[in-house]
């Protein structure tokens, strides 16, 4: 074998040996792996309600100007009615072709959009729904659906303290454990945020996507937001010595 050859093995040889003595090293033999998990009871701060904005045309800037007329109508009414701007928001809007089938051969009809507007009320100010969703079905929308929600502000607080919490959890249960086995918790090898779970609590949801403020309004005579739980969960592993 060519000298230099041998000499390069020789090298690598040599940094791989370092590499894994090294790591070895970093690494420590005793861990344990522990999950934390913690609960926070909470109350909604808004009300969300959701109209669908559904319209046709032969072509698809047809149907988009027929849609931007009816959201400009809501949303002029409702700031006129009081409503912040920055509480009337788009949450999806799409424009698409539509098709039927017609001996045997599919045939464009026209086009469709549909605009998801969402408008967001305080909880403590659940008697302007009624408004809301009079203002929303006369300007030609539909009750898509209206949930208890938390706002943005609210989730992060929410998961800031439930983190700290699953955290803590995290650690008692592996001081636990390794107390059982006569041992210490070190440090910490690793933490991830596992999950942080919150869903909005619906009051009123409208599958068939038809008109329905009677119905939505009805359902809001006997709901009042109550308290929810949310849980948050992380994975840690700790050295044991």
């Amino acid at each position: 074998m060519d000298k230099s050859v041998q000499i390069t093995l020789i090298i690598v040889i040599a940094a791989v040996v370092c590499f894994i003595w090294f790591f070895a090293r970093q690494v420590p033999k005793n861990t344990i792996n522990v999950l934390g998990q913690a609960e926070i009871k909470v109350f909604p701060d808004i009300v969300a309600i959701y109209f669908a904005i559904d319209t046709n045309g032969s072509s698809a800037k047809e149907a988009k100007d027929k849609n931007t007329r009816i959201v400009n109508s809501i949303i002029t009414e409702l700031t006129e009615k009081g409503i912040e701007k920055k509480h009337i928001t788009t949450e999806s809007f799409s424009v698409h072709p539509e098709y039927r089938w017609k001996e045997g051969k599919q045939e464009l009809v026209g086009y469709r959009a549909i605009h998801i507007l969402k408008v967001q009320l305080l909880t403590n100010e659940t008697d302007r729904i009624g408004n809301v969703l009079d203002t929303g079905v006369d300007a030609g929308a539909l009750v898509n659906s209206i949930n208890f929600e938390l706002s943005l502000e609210e989730q992060s607080k929410y998961k800031a303290r439930a983190l700290q919490q699953a955290t803590q959890d995290a650690k008692i249960k592996a001081e636990s454990i390794a107390s059982g086995l006569g041992k210490k918790v070190g440090k910490v090898i690793t933490i991830n945020d596992s999950s942080f779970d919150y869903s909005p609590w619906p009051i009123y949801r409208n599958e068939m996507m038809v008109i329905g403020a009677k119905e939505a309004k009805r359902a809001l005579t006997s709901i009042q937001p109550g308290e929810q739980t949310i849980i948050a969960r992380v994975s840690a592993v700790f050295e044991i010595v």
